[in-house]
């Protein structure tokens, strides 16, 4: 156990979860694109008895195409509204282009993203929910030689399903969420052999209230 979870321990006031801390170990070995960096983040502390947070950025050379924050909930007593004990809940932002702003299809689509990324990878999951924002920034006065921006906002959440020991595939489920971030991205699909595995850093563990 490292000194950061020896930090949440003491907040929570007792030991973290073993399925909890199995999960959360799990996220420490996923695959995914190296365009896509992933690092730890302070997570909420009243969405579950325990949290864990990750943020993480799509970048293509020096551009930032994508960002976007996954928490993982784990409330052991189970919640009514998950039909599980554990929950993950995402944003994910991107600018977009002005002509795939306009498209009326576009939230259906990235929506589709989302659930379709999942099931690449076979993942089972239920009680999905989500929303999709597109915004317009237009600018004016002292801003006025800026070009008009488009922006691209998911807001979901899902019940990863639960295999041995009551722990959910977290690895998995990271992964097809950094697959979403650089789709919106508008990364080209990964080909064989374009992943590398994420080393998070240690700096901070599992949040718990």
């Amino acid at each position: 156990m490292d000194d950061a979870e020896d930090t949440a321990q003491g907040r929570a006031g007792g030991a973290l979860p073993p399925a909890f801390r199995s999960a959360v170990d799990a996220l420490r070995t996923a695959r995914v694109r190296p365009q896509v960096e992933v690092e730890p983040t302070p997570a909420p502390q009243r969405l579950a008895p325990h949290a864990y947070a990750l943020e993480a950025v799509v970048v293509d050379g020096e551009q930032e195409l994508a960002d976007g924050r996954l928490v993982l909930l784990h409330d052991p007593a189970g919640h009514e509204a998950w039909r599980g004990t554990f929950r993950l809940v995402t944003l994910v932002r991107a600018e977009l282009e002005a002509e795939m702003a306009a498209d009326p299809l576009l939230p259906e689509v990235c929506w589709s993203w989302l659930t379709g990324a999942l099931q690449a990878r076979g993942l089972g999951y239920g009680e999905p929910s989500g929303t999709i924002t597109r915004a317009s920034s237009h600018y004016f006065g002292g801003l006025a030689e800026r070009p008009a921006a488009s922006q691209i906002e998911i807001r979901a959440s899902w019940t990863p399903r639960e295999g041995m020991g009551g722990v959910p595939d977290t690895a998995a489920h990271l992964a097809s969420w950094c697959d979403l971030l650089a789709q919106v991205g508008g990364l080209p699909p990964a080909g064989p052999g374009d992943a590398s595995v994420v080393t998070l850093p240690q700096r901070r563990g599992p949040q718990s209230r």
